[in-house]
């Protein structure tokens, strides 16, 4: 009976993994379990004074009321200025949206512009929630495999031979979560020279991690590659990431102006505005001095190096140096092979691993298929050194045969 109560569409897609994992381990804590949790990617420093502060003025200020559903014009016109002073993009305040977190404003992308049909190129690994908005849209997700022999980057010649005619909309993700990877410029511009070829291809690029930069090279975004997509590509981005402002919910889009208020009207029909005062504190954030990203990015460099370091000198690991974003995504195919012929797990599979480590050793991690990478895990170094450490120290034992 209940199943035949519940809509196709819901029954169609699953529970965020990286939700249901960071649960199911809180849970456990909650029981007085030892565990740490590597699942969550949110940064562990706390908002920014002076944006928790322009907040506390805005409640003291009454400003408490409905906004305009789009954003308010200061938070709009300050993202304006973000995309031209940071990415050299023009935008126009009718060319961008704020929305409640950027999950909500890649599923109102993928409402206003998708069709029953339609596909999804996707490069995997992937960030989860995108292959399941996709099919929310009733489109098909196109999944494009991207190993760690090719450093968990799209091809161009993978890119071509995903599109089809039905083929409305290219994801990608750089710096990416799950892997870290950063697309080059030269990569990026190789990529633009696909799709110019296919002019009924919409790109959606979200550069959530942008500000999360492990290597101090430059930021690139496809559209700085290649401005001629410009007409067709939707800029997604937002403050979680960099000011550590994950529970305030504030995302935003840029795009053409027809797209944009698409996504407006169905806001304007399911959440409305964003919170008026997260409003006021996201653009505290764009305005205000950047110098509050350098100590979290700082931190997240060498707990980088070390957690890569210490998962290479694991037996059946593989971990590369990521570019960007606070994760390490582990290839640990052979470790899993070991295990299961060790007869320590029942099954092959990344699954089995990722239960093992939290059912005996108190480690949360998420599996690799998740992100569609089946015998990878990840895990979130946005966590103390301390419990790095003995998060690590767990997982090589959880290894040794």
């Amino acid at each position: 009976m209940s199943h035949s109560v519940l809509s196709l569409r819901v029954q169609a897609i699953k529970e965020s993994p990286t939700l249901a994992i960071t649960a199911k381990a809180a849970k456990y804590k909650a029981e007085g379990r030892p565990i740490i949790g590597l699942a969550a990617g949110e940064p562990d420093f706390d908002t920014p004074l002076h944006i928790k502060e322009a907040a506390k003025t805005a409640i003291d200020n009454g400003f408490t009321k409905y906004t305009p559903v789009s954003g308010i014009p200061s938070l709009k016109k300050a993202i304006v200025n973000k995309f031209k002073n940071e990415n050299g993009f023009d935008y126009a305040v009718n060319e961008v949206i704020v929305g409640v977190g950027g999950k909500q404003t890649i599923f109102n992308l993928c409402l206003a512009v998708l069709n029953k049909g339609d596909e999804v190129i996707v490069p995997a690994p992937y960030w989860v929630s995108y292959a399941d908005i996709a099919m929310v849209a009733e489109a098909t997700p196109v999944i494009v495999e991207c190993g760690i022999e090719q450093g968990f980057k799209l091809q161009p010649a993978q890119l071509e031979a995903a599109i089809t005619p039905k083929t409305k909309l290219f994801m990608i993700n750089s710096p990416s979560n799950p892997t870290g990877a950063v697309y080059t410029l030269e990569e990026l511009k190789a990529l633009g020279e696909v799709l110019l070829k296919y002019p009924h291809v919409l790109v959606a690029t979200d550069d959530m991690y942008e500000h999360v930069n492990l290597t101090g090279d430059k930021f690139y975004n496809i559209l700085n590659a290649t401005p001629a997509l410009k007409d067709r590509t939707i800029v997604l981005n937002g403050v979680s990431k960099a000011y550590s402002m994950t529970g305030w919910r504030i995302g935003y889009a840029a795009g053409p102006a027809y797209i944009i208020k698409a996504m407006e009207i169905l806001q304007s029909q399911s959440t409305s505005n964003p919170t008026s005062i997260s409003q006021v504190a996201a653009q505290a954030a764009l305005e205000g001095s950047q110098d509050c990203i350098k100590p979290m990015v700082a931190a997240f460099k060498e707990r980088h190096k070390y957690v890569v370091d210490r998962f290479n000198s694991m037996a059946g690991l593989s971990c590369l140096m990521a570019g960007g974003a606070f994760y390490a995504f582990v290839d640990a195919r052979g470790a899993i092979n070991n295990l299961h012929q060790a007869g320590k797990m029942s099954e092959a599979n990344d699954m089995a691993l990722a239960d093992y480590l939290l059912e005996s050793f108190d480690v949360a991690v998420v599996p690799g298929s998740a992100f569609g990478a089946e015998g990878y895990f990840r895990i979130s170094f946005a966590t103390s050194m301390d419990n790095l450490r003995t998060a690590l120290d767990r997982i090589e034992k959880a290894l040794k045969i």
